[in-house]
């Protein structure tokens, strides 16, 4: 049996019809059930958010990439608001949260920490050192943190040019990384790896620490 966890969407805008619409990545859902999880997927409304996960009590929830943020620039302020009011949402039961790159971006501006504009990080690959290994990561970002100092965050691995490309909050139980775990086909062993211990699902038992 999966576990159940909320996981937000981008926005997109159709440019035929203007419509706004949400919108996740097909291959988050095979990533997931790799990982031991099973997606509840949440719009970007606040309120509908709120009443879902409150119905169906979900055990983390998953804040994805595309688009920035409003302080940056970004035309989604409904999605701002729905994850804003998820990770409070979670933070509240004492449920882990993890960011993946506009995700990880959205916890930083929450704790406090200014992103910077960053160049080479934007369809590209590097390497890091997660966790004493070794890896190659995808990269589709322009604004990174470069310093988190004095914001309750540890750094877990930065790029060569020192923008920090994973991080834990000391106080809530948030991780954030930089890039985009879905879009490794096949699914990256350190990114099942980091997801099972960030959410305490065993390999055989599947189940999240609430």
């Amino acid at each position: 049996m999966l576990t159940l966890v909320a996981i937000t969407q981008r926005v997109a805008t159709d440019p035929a019809t203007g419509e706004r619409r949400d919108a996740l990545d097909q291959r988050w859902t095979g990533f997931l059930a790799a990982s031991g999880l099973r997606p509840l997927i949440v719009p970007n409304d606040a309120g509908a958010a709120l009443d879902l996960v409150q119905a169906l009590a979900p055990a983390c929830v998953i804040l994805t990439g595309g688009g920035d943020l409003g302080a940056y620039g970004g035309d989604a302020p409904e999605r701002d608001a729905a994850e804003a009011a998820l990770v409070d949402w979670a933070s509240a039961h004492d449920l882990p949260v993890l960011g993946a790159c506009r995700g990880m971006q959205h916890l930083l501006h929450l704790g406090g920490v200014v992103l910077e504009r960053v160049a080479a990080h934007v369809r590209t690959r590097h390497e890091l050192t997660l966790q004493g290994k070794a890896v190659t990561v995808n990269s589709y970002h322009d604004r990174a943190a470069l310093r988190v100092a004095g914001h309750d965050w540890d750094v877990l691995a930065r790029a060569e040019d020192g923008a920090v490309e994973a991080v834990r909050h000391r106080g809530h139980r948030w991780l954030g990384i930089m890039w985009h775990p879905e879009r490794e086909v096949p699914a990256a062993a350190h990114d099942i790896a980091l997801f099972r211990a960030h959410f305490a699902v065993a390999p055989r038992a599947r189940r999240c620490a609430a």
